[in-house]
């Protein structure tokens, strides 16, 4: 079978199976000879650890009516063969980006015309309340549109099955299946309006309730702290406000600019919760009101950013190691406190996450069990071993973190009323949440964390990438930062090769992926991965050091930040 050119793929899109709104941007790629021609046709798009997600535009490498048309004629034709004869539904939300609106409705359509029921909201909603949805309504399943924290000119699709987590193995591959063997006239785009549930602010109370409940322990001063949030034009202005007040919290400050939902993000060059300067405007605020917490959401409401005051009282962003280190710690304090931890309980953590969480666990006598990057593979570990263990809260290094198993995905709300909580209890300890960071670092040694982002953009950039993976799984490092690798796990080969003993064993407790992970003598932990979702290769490393005293922090951490320096120079990629 012969393989069609960029041009021969842009050609097929002129066919009267496209709308002529369609065809009239193609032909003016086609005519203008613009590189975007080549950048729109010479793939499809492909389901990463968020889903399909890429820049709105036509053609088969871009978000559109016809992607996603295919995308959900190929989800539904899966379930109706999954669940024959059975009522299905699927729950569909869409966050502030521009179109997601109309997707919404588009993919509603879709699913309609196939006779499944769709659960509509009304307005932008987060991501984690459409997994809650899922389970709370007993959906077949669901889809968000979002392209999380990426730039304005994304959008994405993503889908949840009916535990409420992103859809794993085999369901995912089986739908991919389906979605490819789709051709774009066989999509039906005429909806029944009829089978459409309109759902709104009755579904935010219930979801706001099961936030409250499974996030909150003690009764500590809460009206006594100080709050400025933002949801960076995002969608959790429908909820987190809400959540707060209705959980005790008196004083919130919010950044009334960036509180207007927006596609556009205009206050922001990211609305990235990761990035300091998507906070700037909190932090502004933040000296005006002398505020103890400082919380930022991204645009879909999953992740969330979070700054406190440091030793030296200015408000500093915490890395998302360090968030949801002090998140898990005081969860399974309180859990100890309450004598629920029977050894039967686990807390769930990622690859790239930092090793700090096996640490906590043995604290505690609890499990840590680590998946693939991305939070679906948390949530398979919630229905692998529901009945068997008990799922208590679970993070990755993004940014991201959920408590309890009532959503099955990264939730900001319910972990922001939690971070409030301890807020509040340190500030009642006369104590900062920086400061019990730092004890949980003397008690457990202390970890520090460093993302090195590459960015390669477009086809020739995704061979860049394949190529920079290709070099460092045939030539590891010797050493980083003066230490010898001792351990190097690829888990795209599923093997764990031992350096010193040059003895190579299989590991398959978890699936294949493209992602190498470097241990050093001294402790230091480097993992290589591409992105998922965005044209970058990504660098995570953790280094680690003893810390006998508060006095001595800011000393550590300069040396582990000079460390993370020199590894990335032995890396090369300064």
């Amino acid at each position: 079978m012969s393989v069609l050119s960029t041009a021969e793929k842009a050609q097929l899109w002129l066919s009267d199976t496209f709308d002529q709104e369609t065809k009239d941007a193609v032909q003016a790629l086609i005519n203008s000879n613009s590189p975007d021609l080549e950048d729109s046709f010479y793939r499809e798009l492909e389901f990463g650890t968020g889903g399909m997600r890429g820049v709105m535009g036509v053609g088969t490498n871009r978000l559109n009516k016809y992607t996603l048309g295919q995308a959900t004629q190929g989800l539904a034709n899966y379930m109706l063969k999954q669940f024959p004869n059975e009522e299905l539904s699927v729950a569909i939300a869409y966050d502030v980006r521009n179109n997601s609106r109309e997707f919404g409705k588009l993919v509603a359509d879709v699913l309609t015309a196939n006779g499944i029921k769709v659960l509509l909201f009304k307005d932008h909603r987060p991501t984690p309340e459409l997994s809650f949805t899922v389970r709370d309504r007993k959906c077949t399943g669901g889809i968000v549109l979002t392209a999380s924290h990426n730039p304005p000119e994304y959008n994405g699709y993503k889908v949840y099955w009916n535990d409420g987590a992103q859809i794993v193995p085999p369901h995912d591959e089986a739908i991919i299946k389906e979605v490819y063997s789709v051709k774009f006239e066989e999509i039906k785009f005429n909806g029944n309006d009829e089978l459409i549930e309109w759902i709104g602010e009755e579904q935010d109370d219930v979801y706001i309730d099961a936030c409250i409940e499974n996030s909150t322990y003690q009764n500590v001063e809460k009206g006594n702290l100080n709050i400025v949030f933002t949801s960076i034009h995002g969608t959790t202005y429908t909820t987190v406000p809400k959540a707060l007040e209705k959980a005790g919290f008196k004083k919130i400050d919010l950044v009334r600019e960036q509180m207007i939902p927006s596609g556009n993000f205009p206050t922001v060059d990211s609305p990235n919760p990761e990035e300091p300067a998507a906070l700037e405007m909190a932090m502004d605020l933040a000296k005006i009101t002398n505020a103890d917490i400082v919380i930022g959401t991204d645009p879909d409401g999953d992740r969330l950013g979070i700054a406190v005051r440091n030793l030296e009282g200015e408000m500093q962003l915490l890395n998302g190691n360090q968030c949801n280190t002090i998140l898990t710690y005081y969860i399974l304090n309180e859990w100890r406190k309450l004598d629920k931890i029977t050894g039967k309980e686990f807390i769930g953590s990622t690859i790239v996450t930092s090793d700090i969480f096996f640490d906590i666990a043995q604290r505690f006598g609890v499990d840590c069990k680590v998946g693939l990057t991305g939070f679906k593979w948390i949530g398979k570990m919630i229905r692998d071993f529901e009945g068997k263990e008990k799922f208590i809260c679970g993070g990755e290094e993004s940014f991201g973190f959920m408590t309890g198993d009532f959503v099955r995905d990264k939730d900001s709300c319910g972990s922001i009323v939690l971070a409030c909580e301890i807020a509040a209890w340190c500030k009642a300890n006369g104590r900062t949440m920086y400061e019990y960071l730092i004890e949980i670092y003397q008690e457990l040694g202390l970890y520090y964390e460093g993302l090195i982002n590459i960015t390669k953009k477009g086809r020739d950039g995704a061979e860049e990438i394949q190529n920079m993976m290709k070099n460092f799984r045939e030539n590891p490092p010797k050493s980083l930062a003066g230490s010898l690798v001792k351990e190097v796990k690829d888990f795209k080969e599923q093997t764990k090769l031992l350096v010193a003993a040059n003895v190579t064993n299989k590991m398959e407790d978890i699936p294949k992926s493209n992602v190498l992970i470097y241990y050093t003598e001294d402790g230091t932990k480097v993992c290589v991965r591409p992105s998922g979702t965005e044209p970058k290769i990504k660098f995570y490393v953790s280094v680690k050091d003893s810390l006998a005293s508060k006095e001595e922090f800011e000393d550590k951490i300069k040396a582990l930040e000079a460390k993370i320096q020199q590894i990335k120079t032995d890396l090369q990629l300064d």
